[in-house]
């Protein structure tokens, strides 16, 4: 292949110049999906062998450490926060509040992570990246500052703001320049770091809530982002796809389409919050709810009718070759993320381990996760296909829920199945993450690449901030209940049942016959968690069912 020639969308984006720097123009999308049109006509006079990435790997050999340090940071984030929820919640007295800890982070990342596709589009993949990590170790620097639980919920609005361009970009980078089929292995080498990440963040955060203090699980990350700040800026030559005035620039981006989808999710949010929490008939709860509904509707109209440049277009949240994907992203992400939240508050509630033997006990479900999205990468390679195998990982999925669900109180407690359960969960998962995204892939135009990619983590953000909040509002609302239930013969119910709600450590001050009690309520109302949560990723199997195949051959 001589320099000069265009790829085609068999062959890796990145040329075969012996510098090592990958280019790319905002038109080039177009090039390439012509010339990929020429090559099936068999008009370009040489056939591309797709399955030898020799020059994206010479590429990738100086790209790949620099982005993937961000990665291993986002993946250390979201399990050194996972293990250290019932530790923050009970110092701050607001552990009924703590899935704000999570949902705020995810508000803002919902919003940012499918602009991050526009945005890589018209400021470059480089400065969007480097944006990226300056606000998330801002944001770091401010969680861990942060005096009580509402500075901290605002800290992690600004982190997610950072936190959405951390993974979406890195994998707009990685569509850019390897070849469709071989772009399942690589993300699973992408996903051996993420687990990486994933495995060391759980244990942690637990040692160092347990003996320095939770601050510091997210004021570490800080140094982490600089030195991945550094190396993106020194390594990573991408030059910017065009060179107009940045007020044009701002001009593309769609921050009405933005701020409404912020107002839809924080809107939802409050109103689960207050109706599980408070009452579902208080004016705040109905009229939150009511706004919620009302600007979802609003921000399917502006991304099809007003923004110039939407970062969610109608054409590509409604195209038949993708909505199935997108179903499959909502629905897991929706299921198995709040799996994951629960998961550590059950093990320390239920079982009185500390938050690091609850962030040891992830560690196989960790390890899972990444063996599953490399095992289909592999498996797509090989065959070229992904419909069964995607069905296949969903129907896992949801058996591993249920595993979980009969395990934690359904039909006994028994923590061997149980993490039997969170293992089959996350290999289903892997593999399904890995599947869809190539599945997205597959069926876009180069054009629209960047931004399929970016919905995909639009709908996997809105599962996880929905599913979080419905799941939040089953937990809690059937720990009220059976508090109330259980602890009936008691004098001082009322501050019984509102200490143990904000402090996992209020459980310890108990007398051990009540203490007991206490946590088979906690126990028996995260069991109904688990098994609300069956049925959301039995709609990520459903969906599955739908996805289209298209070869990985070509």
């Amino acid at each position: 292949m001589s320099p000069e020639r265009p790829c085609s969308e068999t062959s890796p984006l990145l040329g075969s110049q012996g510098n090592g720097n990958a280019s790319y123009s905002s038109t080039a999308g177009a090039d390439v999906h012509a010339d990929a049109t020429l090559a099936e006509q068999g008009r370009t006079g040489e056939e591309v062998d797709s399955t030898k990435p020799r020059e994206s790997g010479l590429n990738l050999t100086y790209i790949l450490p620099a982005i993937s340090i961000g990665v291993f940071l986002s993946a250390t984030d979201q399990t050194i926060i996972v293990a250290s929820y019932g530790k923050i919640g009970s110092d701050l007295e607001a552990l009924n509040s703590t899935s704000w800890i999570a949902t705020s982070y995810f508000l803002t990342l919902t919003s940012f992570q499918p602009l991050y596709g526009k945005l890589s589009d018209i400021f470059g993949r480089k400065a969007c990246l480097l944006f990226a990590y300056a606000v998330f170790g801002v944001g770091c620097l401010f969680c861990g500052l942060a005096q009580n639980i509402y500075q901290l919920i605002g800290a992690r609005v600004f982190q997610g703001v950072g936190g959405g361009g951390m993974t979406t970009v890195v994998s707009i980078i990685l569509s850019d320049i390897v070849p469709l089929r071989d772009r399942g292995v690589w993300q699973g080498v992408i996903n051996i770091i993420y687990a990486t990440g994933s495995g060391i963040g759980a244990p942690l955060g637990g040692v160092l809530s347990d003996y320095i203090g939770w601050r510091w699980a997210f004021i570490a990350q800080f140094p982490l982002c600089v030195i991945a700040f550094t190396a993106v800026s020194l390594v990573l030559d991408l030059p910017a796809p065009e060179d107009s005035h940045w007020k044009t620039k701002l001009r593309r981006i769609d921050f009405p389409g933005a701020i409404v989808l912020v107002g839809a999710v924080l809107g939802f949010l409050v109103g689960f919050d207050r109706g599980s929490n408070v009452s579902w008939t208080m004016p705040l709860t109905l009229v939150s709810l009511s706004v919620s509904a009302f600007l979802f509707v609003l921000f399917v109209v502006v991304e099809i009718y007003y923004a110039t440049e939407p970062f969610a277009p109608g054409h590509i949240i409604f195209d038949r070759g993708f909505v199935a994907a997108y179903g499959c992203n909502f629905f897991s992400f929706g299921g198995w993320m709040s799996g994951l939240f629960y998961l550590p508050l059950y093990f320390q509630a239920m079982d009185g381990v500390s938050a690091t033997g609850a962030g040891l006990r992830l560690l196989p479900c960790i390890c899972a996760g990444v063996t599953g999205s490399l095992f289909s990468g592999y498996v797509m390679k090989w065959t070229g296909k992904y419909y069964w195998l995607t069905a296949a990982g969903y129907a896992l999925l949801t058996l591993g829920l249920a595993v979980i669900f009969l395990f934690s109180g359904g039909f006994t407690d028994s923590l061997v199945p149980l993490i039997i359960g969170t293992v089959a969960c996350a290999f289903g998962n892997g593999i399904g993450v890995t599947t869809t995204l190539i599945s997205l892939i597959s069926n876009a135009t180069a054009e629209d690449q960047a931004v399929v990619t970016a919905c995909s983590y639009l709908f996997r953000s809105l599962g996880s901030v929905i599913g979080l909040a419905l799941s939040s509002t089953v937990v809690q609302q059937a720990l009220r209940g059976r508090l109330r239930s259980a602890l009936r013969d008691s004098k001082d119910i009322d501050r019984i049942v509102e200490g143990v709600r904000q402090s996992l450590d209020y459980i310890k001050t108990l007398d051990p016959d009540v203490a007991k009690s206490v946590r088979d309520c906690y126990g028996w109302a995260t069991n109904k968690g688990f098994a609300f949560l069956i049925g959301v990723v039995f709609f990520a199997f459903v969906s599955s069912l739908f996805i289209r195949e298209k070869s990985l051959m070509r």
